[in-house]
């Protein structure tokens, strides 16, 4: 009798699949190792600006007259400026002003360049032809002579200041009406349409979900510009007025006049927006790389290579015969 050898394969157990956080962040620590030291930095961030009554070891504005111009050092880890403040402290406050008009403004400013973009893009003809002259004539404007002309107008403070650098998401507008544009002729819209959805309803339900990831992107690589301008607008005296701990505030003012006496007055503000900056790009950077599907390495590309490996794997395992069993 012939020996039928019947192979049997190993049972094998479920495929278990990341949840697309849990990939993203795994992604980012296997491929990025800026992206991460900018999601380290941003982490920071937000811990300073969170806890910043109980990081700061003194007052945001509690003097000591005594110890004014300190050098860093002793009780006084980055010293004192010209009326005892401590550098740490107010460094530390700054954060959160620095956080609290980054994530607003950079909010407001995507949620304005969403909506520009989805009805241009979808509804399209001769509403998009005029809305999208006017923000050509917008963006003909320079950035920081818009915002100063703004601001003038608007007056100084921190909520002037939000609503002014909120203004510059009508240029962003234009990278999400490209996206919707390509999406408004899927087929799941049109059959959308064909059965009578509203507009509105296309618009939220069916075209905004599928034009999510440049949305992230926009939002993440725009904070750090809005940081950078509202610590430009405070050099200038045009933004948060003192004695707030404004990053770009410190940077004027008295800092200039003591450059040479006290040095620490002005780099400790410039190093901390830098980082911050820096920070921020990088990681915005690294979630463009991860999220855009069109380029290398995109999420959906990403996942289905994955699997299809993870599978391969699977099919090569060796099998074993009943009687080796």
């Amino acid at each position: 009798m012939a020996e039928v050898a019947g192979r049997i394969e190993e049972p094998l157990g479920p495929i278990r699949r990341r949840t697309g956080v849990a990939d993203f962040f795994v992604r980012l620590l296997r491929e990025k190792p800026l992206g991460t030291a900018g999601a380290v930095i941003v982490v920071i961030l937000i811990i300073c600006a969170i806890f910043a009554d109980i990081l700061a070891p003194y007052g945001v504005n509690e003097p000591h007259p005594l110890e004014r111009l300190t050098p860093p050092g002793g009780q006084y880890l980055l010293g004192t400026d010209n009326i005892g403040r401590d550098m740490l402290s107010r460094i530390i406050y700054g954060a959160r002003i620095s956080l609290v008009v980054g994530l607003s403004a950079t909010s407001i400013a995507t949620l304005i360049s969403l909506l520009l973009g989805l009805t241009t893009g979808y509804i399209g003809g001769k509403f998009d032809l005029v809305v999208q002259r006017f923000v050509d004539a917008w963006m003909c404007f320079p950035g920081l002579i818009l915002l100063i002309l703004l601001v003038s107008v608007l007056g100084a403070g921190l909520w002037q200041m939000i609503f002014a650098l909120s203004l510059m998401g009508i240029g962003g507008s234009r990278s999400i009406r490209g996206p919707v544009m390509a999406v408004r002729n899927e087929a799941y819209v049109e059959a959308a349409r064909s059965v009578g959805a509203s507009t509105w309803r296309i618009l939220f339900k069916h075209v905004m979900p599928n034009v999510m990831a440049p949305t992230i992107i926009l939002f993440t690589t725009r904070i750090p510009g809005i940081i950078l301008s509202e610590a430009s607008l405070s050099f200038l005296g045009l933004g948060i007025p003192p004695p707030a701990p404004s990053w770009g505030g410190m940077l004027s003012g008295t800092a200039r006049f003591f450059m040479i006496k006290a040095p620490w007055m002005a780099l400790w503000p410039g190093i901390a927006i830098s980082v911050v900056v820096y920070g921020i790009n990088v990681f915005g950077d690294a979630v463009r790389d991860l999220l855009d599907p069109r380029l290398r390495g995109g999420v959906g590309r990403y996942s289905g290579a994955r699997l299809a490996r993870r599978r391969a794997e699977v099919a090569d395992r060796p099998r074993t015969s009943q009687r080796d069993r």
